[in-house]
């Protein structure tokens, strides 16, 4: 089962989320679950945080970002609001002396996603960033497998994230524009929980990658569009494993398919978010479907079962894994894989370094071990 904050000695933590649109709903309902109370919530209006704390359920509304994060009664800030927004809301929440967790991209730059992981770790505060595909069960269960050796050595990777809610031109979304979603929209947005999940479940890094992408509309609804659609890279890893990667906002049918296909030389593990049930294991005598099932799980993965096997699991279930450790974290726990803003900061790497590649005809990019990315070079 998942930390609950209510072992951890600190007693109920107490929330104010900045925000209130769809992912402010999952984290009032992840806090809850977790323990919390939800304390007051800001907008970018009065107005507009009057109706988000009506429709949260929050004790109070306050009147600005500013009055939220001066209030003493709160311990932990959820920043829930645009891309362009994260940076200068976290490090303020950080120097107010609160715990935060904020969406992802941290920052639309690694410079101040690098700033803002060394403001937590110097104040010795939490910060987190909701890689929640990490808290997906059988997530962890291919991990585990992974870890001690069942795949062999991991030779290559199929990977994909697949959505098509900006398929028609007349989609739109303020992610579209870089002036409040940042430079990338396909990558950071859904890119870049690709990408940490690759690594989580893999525990190596990326070391280099070569990007091309596309954007397919100039236009979306009458305004002008800045930033792509699609994003396909080739990776190579550590341990030299060579993978391919396809992001795409524009896949006809594919809601939130992100799927992880990972060749070892003994066996491929596939996991499917939106079959979040089960994980392929494919060997050369024969493959087989594993369910999901805490009676026979790995430990990493049975804490994380909530309802016994048969009893469908799903998104708000690994959000709520997510932030019970958060808030067991904030209590002085240290649950193993939570994504903190050191997390956040390797992401905006990475995402630096695709939208890099892509500028110069996806020449390879080198990531060193330092966590930035290195003068950019052509490899023979």
């Amino acid at each position: 089962m998942t930390t609950d904050v209510t072992d951890t000695g600190l007693g109920t933590i107490r929330a104010g989320i900045l925000g209130g649109g769809f992912m402010a709903r999952v984290h009032r309902t992840a806090s809850r679950d977790a323990g919390g109370e939800l304390r007051a919530v800001a907008t970018s209006s009065a107005r507009g945080g009057r109706a988000a704390a009506a429709a949260l359920g929050a004790e109070r509304a306050e009147a600005d970002a500013d009055a939220l994060l001066d209030a003493s009664d709160i311990d932990v800030v959820h920043v829930c609001t645009p891309n362009t927004t994260h940076a200068d809301l976290a490090l303020r929440a950080l120097a107010a002396g609160k715990h935060v967790v904020c969406e992802k991209p941290l920052a639309t730059s690694a410079a101040d996603a690098k700033h803002l992981a060394d403001a937590a770790e110097a104040r010795g505060l939490v910060g987190a960033v909701p890689f929640i595909y990490r808290y997906h069960p059988m997530v962890r269960e291919a991990r585990a497998r992974l870890r001690r050796g069942d795949a062999g050595d991991l030779l290559t990777l199929d990977c994909s994230y697949l959505q098509d809610w900006m398929l028609l031109p007349t989609d739109d979304d303020w992610r579209a524009q870089s002036a409040s979603g940042g430079a990338s929209r396909a990558f950071a947005d859904i890119g870049s929980h690709l990408c940490d999940l690759i690594e989580f479940v893999i525990g190596e890094r990326i070391r280099s990658l070569s990007a091309r992408t596309r954007r397919v509309f100039s236009e979306r609804a009458g305004r002008e569009v800045d930033t792509e659609d699609i994003v396909a890279v080739l990776v190579e890893t550590e341990s030299g494993a060579l993978g391919t990667l396809l992001i795409s906002q524009m896949a006809a049918g594919r809601k939130n398919a992100l799927t992880l296909e990972l060749h070892g030389s003994r066996q491929t593990l596939r996991f499917e978010q939106e079959r979040p049930e089960e994980l392929w294991v494919g060997a050369r005598e024969e493959s087989r479907l594993l369910l999901r099932d805490p009676a026979t799980a790995e430990p990493d993965s049975a804490r994380l079962q909530r309802v016994p096997a048969g009893h469908a699991m799903g998104y708000q279930d690994a959000f709520n894994g997510f932030m019970a450790d958060v808030y067991a974290t904030i209590g002085g726990a240290e649950p193993d894989g939570l994504p903190t803003f050191a997390d956040g900061y390797r992401s905006a790497v990475l995402t630096e370094a695709v939208l890099d590649s892509a500028a110069h005809d996806g020449r390879w990019v080198q990531l060193s071990e330092q966590d930035h990315v290195e003068r950019v070079e052509v490899q023979a």
